[in-house]
């Protein structure tokens, strides 16, 4: 298709990143879908393809620099451009562990796959992200500092904390490349992670990332966001 515009997601085998990619094939867009799960990401893709969706596989574990370095050799050989890159990959490990007790795998498996990741994703990509390209951080309102009172899944909340903080930094430095960057909170979403008695729907939980990549002003840079609106961090 000319002119088609691409968008690469990781942890895009399932929820809230399978939707953003069904949302934006259904626009149109070239779909590619990452994750570390490879059974399952050539089973979404299958689905998208049932759509007329144009979608694509490549395995990704965010934990592992050689295999994100890997997924970009090999997608540079499909497309020169990314016009957005959507860090969706995250996970939830022991969430009623208190802080107080020493767990140092969960904490590093929950920041490198959370924030750590979501940094060397784009931080490999970057030749791909050309002036206009888009890059969307799925965070959680869990990670603000702003009327954060809850000691609910402390590691979780630290590791989004740190990609807000590194969405913060990636917009000072992508200011020069005309790349736009955003954080968002999806919200409470009935996913794998988030449990089926969350108040949103996956669809739901889609919707800003969408917008953000498609309708919303590029004047819209460096901010966090939940449905549409800018929220504090």
């Amino acid at each position: 298709m000319i002119n088609q515009k691409t968008v690469l997601i990781t942890g895009a085998n399932r929820g809230i990143g399978l939707e953003i990619g069904h949302q934006l094939g259904q626009k149109g867009f070239q779909v590619i879908l990452t994750g570390r799960n490879t059974t399952s990401g050539k089973t979404a893709v299958k689905h998208l393809k049932s759509k007329n969706i144009d979608a694509y596989w490549y395995t990704l574990d965010l934990c592992d620099p050689k295999s994100i370095e890997s997924a970009f050799l090999k997608v540079s050989h499909q497309v020169d451009r990314l016009d957005v890159l959507v860090n969706n990959g995250g996970v939830l490990v022991n969430e009623n562990r208190s802080i107080l007790k020493p767990a140092p795998e969960e904490d590093l498996l929950s920041v490198k796959t959370n924030a750590l990741g979501a940094l060397w994703v784009t931080q490999y990509f970057m030749p791909l992200l050309k002036p206009g390209s888009r890059v969307i951080m799925i965070s959680s309102g869990a990670g603000k500092f702003n009327n954060n009172t809850s000691t609910w899944a402390p590691h979780y909340r630290i590791s989004k904390t740190l990609m807000n903080a590194i969405t913060k930094q990636l917009h000072l430095s992508l200011a020069n490349n005309a790349v736009i960057i955003n954080s968002v909170c999806p919200g409470w979403v009935r996913t794998q992670m988030g449990g089926q008695n969350a108040a949103r729907s996956i669809e739901k939980g889609a919707e800003t990332p969408v917008w953000l990549a498609t309708e919303a002003s590029p004047t819209i840079n460096g901010k966090l966001l939940r449905d549409k609106q800018e929220i504090q961090w």
